[in-house]
């Protein structure tokens, strides 16, 4: 769940910084930003797939390089949907998402470095990995004796 909210506000942090240096993409609010990356996140895992099935053969004549259009239309067609996150021009189109996603890396990766151990991947503080915090236990440890153990074989399945 934490994983999942970092990755948004990475991508809405990185949506303001898209704002501030590309030229065509506009935000004007720090909510519509947020919603502008639940809108980018949803447009990227269930549209995204297919438009890069249906522009394989063009993407592979290109060698990758319409996978900027792919991209841009993406982003495009997130702001159809969010008030207030508008991309405009062919410079907001194209360089849009290319920043988007360079900033949105570096992001996610200090966010993933510097959050607490519990917001990454659901261990505690206290650092369960070291033993010596781990809670000691009173239990001894159970033994069998040979004579308790059962020989009869019709008891055996």
């Amino acid at each position: 769940m934490w994983s999942i909210f970092l990755s948004g506000l990475a991508t809405a942090l990185s949506l303001l910084v898209v704002d501030l240096i590309v030229p065509g993409v506009t935000i004007n609010t720090i909510t519509a930003a947020a919603i502008a990356a639940a809108a980018v996140g949803i447009v990227n895992a269930f549209v995204k797939p297919f438009l890069q099935a249906f522009t394989l053969p063009i993407n592979v004549l290109t060698f990758g390089g319409f996978s900027l259009i792919v991209n841009g239309l993406c982003l495009w067609l997130a702001s159809l949907f969010v008030p207030g996150f508008y991309v405009t021009g062919i410079i907001g189109f194209l360089l849009g998402p290319v920043v988007l996603s360079a900033v949105n890396t570096f992001l996610g990766n200090y966010l993933d470095k510097k959050a607490p151990a519990f917001m990454r991947d659901g261990t505690e503080l206290s650092g369960a990995g070291n033993s010596s915090q781990l809670p000691k236990s009173n239990a001894t440890p159970m033994t069998i004796k040979e004579s308790e153990l059962s020989t009869d074989s019709s008891s055996q399945v």
